[in-house]
């Protein structure tokens, strides 16, 4: 074990306060928008934007910013040449090329930047960019590590940078249906949830690479950054579907998609921190160049509930949302209640009552006439057979517009870090617990692991040199 991690909580605390800066330091350069002069003086500005990261969730994201005429592209940052100059041709009057995103930084004519890159690089590339004065778009999932969690919320935090996660189905009119459905207390005490996102990749996987060859243009030492160095391998590098086989570079499917899909359950009941998380699964039957789980469930404790997690790799039952007998992705959310259960998942929800105990919620007439029942022949509701609800919830002007409407104003976005910590950290807990094979007990008021030296320990990831942890941000 490393010497470093053998320090006590306040050894290590005091020691990193003394050290002040490690490693990553960016000169504080900022911009109008940087300097929250507000939304007025702002409001005649375009805002500067850079994409580090440039493969194709990053340029989707990068799309949704530049088609609004207050943005303007002025940076693209990718390892691999060719990536980065595919973003610079497609803005080619205003965008510059960097290879290194310290460099990218560093330049007055960014404002903000939207960090698309594999997982393991999000937080130290987070980290720097608030340091260097840069709003931050940054994409799921939000870090690996617990320790990862805190320092890119702290760092938010301490540089009052405006910060978006890139949960952009929080922005739609059908999560903040069932939000309000829930909200408005139509299922009663909700005392389980059930979520999950299942696929069948069959027993080839991503498959495999037998003539690795590192393409022209492509720092793959960068690549790895603070991960450990490995071979080559393209399916590793091609995008954020192949790179979620591989447990180092990605932590697995579940950080891929649960801060999706458990967004739901964590807005609408408003959960904090779980108080225990037990994780199990393996890699049972893919054989690919990966190393990743191929099935993962996950029990979360909250205080007065328990929360599921599913994630499949080789089977893509869906349950109620599984139509046709085809592999396919599916995914969903369960809310069971005293008066129901409520289904969803992206863009579909249904109630299914229990007795008549929904009744009182139940627009006069509806059960006389209602036909629909679901494929099951039960009888089930969505929001138009419901009596209104009075506190509805505005609609989204969009996840990327939201960030930049921040931006300008300097208030923080719905999915900032300081909520997205309530997603991200039981996502890591359980990949923790996943790891140790055994549960782990967590302090919600400490943010610290309770009775697990060793669990707390791994909680604050060990960096490849040269790279170094953020510890400051403890």
């Amino acid at each position: 074990m490393a010497k470093e991690k053998q320090l006590t909580r306040r050894d290590f605390m005091e020691r990193t306060a003394r050290a002040g800066a490690v490693g990553m330091v960016a000169p504080a350069l900022v911009g109008s928008f940087a300097l929250g002069q507000g939304a007025k003086a702002a409001a005649n500005d375009r805002i500067q934007v850079g994409l580090i990261g440039c493969g194709g969730m990053g340029r989707a994201n990068l799309n949704a910013c530049a088609e609004h005429p207050d943005v303007v592209v002025t940076g693209a940052c990718d390892v691999w040449k060719a990536r980065r100059d595919s973003v610079v041709g497609q803005f080619k009057d205003t965008c510059k090329p960097y290879a290194d995103y310290r460099e990218m930084l560093a330049q007055k004519d960014i404002d903000a930047v939207i960090i698309a890159t594999p997982p393991h690089w999000h937080t130290l590339i987070a980290v720097a960019a608030c340091e260097a004065g840069k709003d931050v778009y940054l994409q799921k999932p939000m870090t690996l590590h617990l320790g990862e969690s805190l320092a890119v919320r702290n760092a938010v935090r301490r540089h009052k940078r405006v910060c978006q996660v890139g949960t952009q189905i929080h922005a739609s009119q059908n999560y903040r249906t069932v939000v309000e459905l829930v909200q408005a207390g139509y299922l009663g005490k909700v005392g389980a949830v059930r979520t999950f996102n299942v696929m069948n990749q069959g027993e080839e996987g991503v498959g495999r690479d037998p003539n690795p060859k590192l393409p022209d243009g492509l720092d793959w030492n960068f690549w790895c950054g603070p991960a450990p160095l490995c071979a080559y391998n393209s399916l590793l590098a091609k995008d954020a579907y192949s790179h979620g086989s591989w447990m180092t570079y990605s932590g697995g499917w579940t950080p891929g998609m649960a801060p999706h899909i458990i967004d739901l359950p964590v807005w609408a009941l408003d959960l904090k921190y779980p108080t225990e998380v037990s994780s199990s699964g393996g890699r049972f039957i893919i054989r690919d160049d990966g190393d990743a789980y191929d099935n993962h469930e996950v029990l979360w404790r909250y205080p007065g509930l328990t929360m599921t997690w599913m994630s499949s790799l080789t089977n893509s039952y869906g349950f109620d949302f599984h139509g046709k007998p085809e592999r396919t992705r599916r995914l969903g959310i369960y809310f069971h209640g005293l008066n129901g259960t409520l289904y969803s998942n992206y863009s579909q929800h249904s109630i299914i009552p229990e007795g008549d105990y929904l009744n009182q919620f139940i627009k006069p007439g509806v059960p006389a006439r209602k036909q629909a029942r679901d494929s099951a022949d039960r009888l089930v509701y969505t929001a138009d057979e419901l009596k209104p609800i009075a506190d509805k919830i505005p609609p989204s002007p969009g996840h990327e517009r939201e960030w930049l409407d921040c931006i300008k104003s300097r208030k923080q976005p719905s999915c900032s870090p300081e909520y997205h910590c309530r997603i991200d950290v039981p996502i890591v807990l359980s990949l923790l617990s996943y790891r140790l094979g055994r549960s782990i007990r967590f302090d919600p008021q400490t943010e610290t692991i309770v009775g697990d030296k060793q669990a707390a320990e791994m909680a604050v990831p060990s960096y490849r040199d040269p790279w170094k942890f953020p510890a400051q941000y403890l």
